[in-house]
């Protein structure tokens, strides 16, 4: 499967901006949900640590048009020559998109212009553990 074209949509969204030794909208991310539409988002970062990741602010805008359900996310950057780079969510991103609902575990999260994986295989132990015996 060929993910190019979400890829430009969430290089688009990119829109670095430097305040003081921080730098907002330096990472973007595109979800495509269930229904088929598209929700952007993207970083910021504060020197207190309040900031949050793009893929957050992608979440934050689907769940406020009442969605849930994330078929499929890509998060970009582009490096200081210009290259563009597809990121993989980090730990906290993807337990984030799970707990938004049970679902999202078969998310396709996207790695690259022909690779993706379902979030469930980026959270090998995602199940709730069994009680230990006695």
């Amino acid at each position: 499967m060929d993910h190019s074209e979400l890829i430009t949509e969430a290089l688009s969204a990119l829109r670095p901006h430097r305040v003081g030794d921080r730098l907002f909208g330096d990472v973007a991310s595109v979800l495509v949900t269930e229904a088929g539409h598209p929700y952007r988002g993207v970083c910021i970062d504060t020197p207190c640590g309040t900031g949050f990741c793009a893929e957050h602010a992608a979440v934050a805008a689907m769940v406020t048009a009442g969605e849930y359900r994330i078929a499929e996310i890509v998060a970009v950057w582009r490096d200081e020559a210009g290259r563009p780079h597809v990121l993989p969510p980090c730990g906290r991103c993807r337990e984030f998109l799970r707990r938004i609902d049970d679902a999202n575990l078969d998310t396709r999260v996207v790695l690259g212009r022909t690779r993706s994986a379902p979030l469930r295989d980026l959270l090998p132990a995602h199940a709730w553990p069994e009680p230990l015996d006695g």
